[in-house]
């Protein structure tokens, strides 16, 4: 379980990874978050407290399973909550990374086509 953990929080603090293996790590770790709090919550939601299996160590059994199930759908895409704010995000992503480089001649071209359309216009 430890090691699953580092093997997501790779990408992430990898100076060397591009912006979209990050985006794809964090929206990873988000779904597996999100699924982690979706069964934990569910698992809460008991109709009665006379639970025949009821103890602390089978709570926290249930917990690190729970955990585990959720990474496990998280790095398959099961439920499909990473591809869709991969998908929502990737423009951001890839954007600063397009003028990041060019920020002066974008600055340029931004202001000469202002005054081409000052100039049509007066």
């Amino acid at each position: 379980m430890i090691g699953n953990v580092s093997a997501k929080v790779g990408a992430l603090a990898d100076p060397k990874a591009s912006g979209l293996d990050q985006l794809k790590a964090a929206a990873k770790q988000f779904e597996a978050i999100f699924t982690r709090q979706m069964l934990k919550s569910t698992r809460d939601a008991k109709l009665c407290d006379d639970d025949l299996f009821g103890s602390d160590a089978t709570d926290q059994f249930r917990d690190m399973q729970d955990s585990n199930l959720a990474d496990q759908l998280a790095n398959k895409g099961a439920i499909g909550i990473a591809d869709l704010l991969v998908r929502q995000f990737q423009a951001r992503v890839a954007k600063p990374a397009a003028t990041t480089g060019s920020t002066g001649s974008t600055d340029a071209a931004a202001t000469a086509d202002a005054a081409k359309a000052d100039g049509a216009s007066g």
